[in-house]
């Protein structure tokens, strides 16, 4: 097993999360089931969005026992920019449809330009961008 081919985020509410991911740039192949369940197109992988309660179903586990974290759960999404002018494009345009601005992008001591914002679920994001890093042919970071 090598491959992550879907990331599902369980969320709040579908309607307001679809609308977010596809305001910031997600694409949506389909939408005929996008009243219950959504995918959005990646480089390598798929996001999902799903209800978060139908999903501790799905998983089989009660939703009384546990309700969607409301602190860090100890995962972040990250999406690596080509340059620093495009981390604060995506910054901008993640915080003018509803994302919360965690970090603004700061130069860090690695050597990079890098901030983090929450999604209207709270889940976190990194956007980062480094002078040193380099895309294959399908524009996924080579890391050696």
């Amino acid at each position: 097993m090598n491959t992550i081919h879907l990331i599902c985020l369980g969320v709040n509410d579908l309607a307001a999360s679809r609308k977010f991911y596809k305001a910031i740039g997600f694409d949506e192949p389909n939408d005929k089931m996008a009243d219950t369940i959504v995918f959005f197109n990646n480089t390598g992988t798929k996001l999902e969005l799903f209800p978060y309660d139908e999903l501790l179903k799905d998983i089989g586990i009660k939703a009384e026992d546990n309700p969607m974290p409301t602190t860090f759960n100890g995962v972040t999404h990250a999406y690596n920019a080509k340059s620093k002018e495009e981390v604060d494009t995506v910054f901008e345009n993640a915080q003018q449809n509803g994302a919360v601005i965690v970090k603004q992008p700061v130069w860090g001591d690695w050597g990079g330009y890098s901030g983090y914002f929450q999604d209207p679920n709270g889940y976190y994001w990194e956007v980062a961008y480094s002078k040193d890093w380099q895309f294959d042919e399908h524009d996924m970071l080579v890391i050696e």
